[in-house]
């Protein structure tokens, strides 16, 4: 995690190549296995939800509403990453997944930016999610990928 208070960096190695890591990113049954379940689909201007257990501490209601902004086939995915109009927190924010390939693996950086540092709940938010905390920071997320890749698709 950076120093920036408006944005969550993460860098990670997953061994695998970047074909079967885009696949786990952008499968929606994968995705709920490493992230949370949704409705998701690989579609500039998709609109889509996550649902996972509300996080009253963090204005979290348990739904995220998100759109596919942009991607690059098996390089990189962008989302919106928003919270649902009735949650405490007014995040809107967006979230950059890219893959490059390195040796046999793949290098995956998650650029999560948007917060507001003045807000309290975003605040927490970017500190929850940044610091790799049990089921909900991006750090950890190719540990997660991973499981779901030798599981799923070996």
């Amino acid at each position: 995690m950076t120093d920036d208070p408006r944005t969550i960096r993460v860098d990670e190695f997953l061994p695998h190549p970047p074909s079967k890591v885009w696949v786990a990113l952008t499968d929606s049954d994968l995705m709920a296995q490493w992230l949370m379940p949704n409705d998701f689909k690989l579609e500039i201007g998709h609109r889509f939800t996550f649902h996972t257990t509300p996080f009253p501490a963090v204005g979290f209601g348990g739904v995220g509403h998100s759109e596919v902004l942009d991607f690059e086939h098996e390089r990189m995915l962008r989302i919106a990453w928003r919270a649902a109009p009735d949650d405490v927190s007014s995040l809107d924010s967006v979230v950059t997944f890219t893959l490059e390939p390195e040796g046999t693996g793949t290098r995956l950086f998650i650029v999560h930016d948007g917060f507001d540092p003045d807000d309290p709940y975003q605040a927490l938010s970017r500190r929850i999610m940044g610091g790799g905390t049990a089921g909900g920071g991006w750090t950890g997320t190719a540990r997660r990928i991973s499981g779901v890749i030798e599981r799923a698709l070996a």
